[in-house]
């Protein structure tokens, strides 16, 4: 289960392409690529700085990671998360699952996705017209994870 913290930027086609490459028995490919966004809760946004705690915050995505696995009948997962200085439209993480169906594939990047923005150790703080703020944790997120643990 590739696993990666970086502040350089990913390449998505190169990334799948080498995730999934070799594998005769995979059906489906599923993916997520979250970017940075140029408004965030009315306000015009600059860039953001994304901040975690190294160690701690592999380890929680590697978990995250292995709970899909062993709610999905998947092949692996690939999460790859930035971390520094970012700009509006830079690509901020990259999930990839294979697997042998779709329904499997899709269902596990949605809840690592989920679970991701929810449960991993990044802190952000955006550049605004009105100076530098923390982002709060959303409601909607807690929402979108809660939804996995009743089922």
């Amino acid at each position: 289960m590739p696993v990666r913290v970086q502040q350089a930027d990913f390449d998505i086609g190169a990334e799948i392409a080498a995730f999934r490459s070799a594998d005769p028995g995979i059906g489906a490919i599923a993916s997520f690529i979250g970017l940075v966004r140029d408004v965030n809760d009315g306000e015009t946004v600059a860039g953001m700085m994304l901040e975690h705690y190294p160690g701690m915050t592999e380890k929680a995505l590697a978990g995250i990671v292995a709970e899909a696995k062993s709610r999905w009948d998947i092949f692996d997962a690939l999460v790859i998360h930035r971390v520094g200085e970012l700009k509006p439209l830079d690509q901020i993480v990259l999930v990839v699952v294979k697997g042998a169906h779709r329904g499997t594939a899709f269902a596990a990047c949605e809840f690592i996705m989920d679970y991701l923005k929810t449960q991993a150790p990044f802190w952000k703080k955006e550049q605004t017209a009105l100076g530098a703020r923390w982002v709060e944790a959303r409601a909607s997120d807690d929402q979108a994870a809660e939804r996995w643990s009743q089922g």
